[in-house]
């Protein structure tokens, strides 16, 4: 067999016709502008959808690092909260070494255990909550008893309260005044 000349295959295959679409027809226009409105409508609808969906993401993102931010600032507030009354055991101790005592370089070395651990805590955003003369604060104390006093003043703390970063860790345990001297008798009013 004879391999046809490229030329003579391409003068064989027939050329494709290129007809001219047609004009359509009004009853046809009327169908294809109702199809291209519907058609329209749903772009819309998933356009409408599409930015649901990214805003969605978009806070879902904020929202899951807003949680880690926050996880990992409070993570450790167990921890800290078992180590609160260690702390409270070494000042306890500290108060309680006799007079003659307290210069001895063991007294000094547990002071100093003590104020690195407060050191560590103050860095991991621990406070404590100032109570003795403030005003009794719900939110931040927590009244054992009440006893003669200037009404609504913090007048003993029996325990330090802690926040950690501005979220309330563990409350002072306080006594609150009364508003009476040991007497009975109401305390004069500042105003007179």
């Amino acid at each position: 067999m004879i391999p046809k000349d490229s030329e003579d295959v391409k003068k064989s295959e027939p050329e494709p016709e290129v007809t001219e679409p047609e004009a359509p027809e009004i009853e046809g226009a009327e169908s294809f502008e109702q199809a291209l409105a519907e058609e329209k409508e749903k772009a819309e609808e998933y356009l409408a959808n599409w930015q649901r969906a990214q805003a969605d993401f978009v806070n879902y993102k904020r929202r899951a690092e807003q949680e880690r931010q926050e996880f990992n600032t409070y993570a450790n507030a167990n921890l800290i909260l078992g180590l609160l009354p260690v702390i409270d055991d070494l000042e306890r101790a500290l108060q309680a070494v006799p007079p003659r005592y307290k210069k001895h370089e063991w007294v000094e070395g547990v002071r100093l255990v003590e104020r690195k651990f407060k050191t560590i805590l103050e860095g991991q955003g621990v406070k404590e909550i100032k109570a003795s003369g403030e005003t009794f604060d719900p939110n931040f104390h927590e009244a054992l008893r009440q006893e003669s006093g200037k009404e609504g003043i913090v007048i003993e703390e029996f325990q330090k309260g802690y926040m950690l970063h501005d979220k309330l860790l563990r409350p002072a345990r306080v006594v609150v005044g009364n508003g009476s001297t040991e007497a009975g008798r109401e305390e004069p009013s500042e105003e007179g």
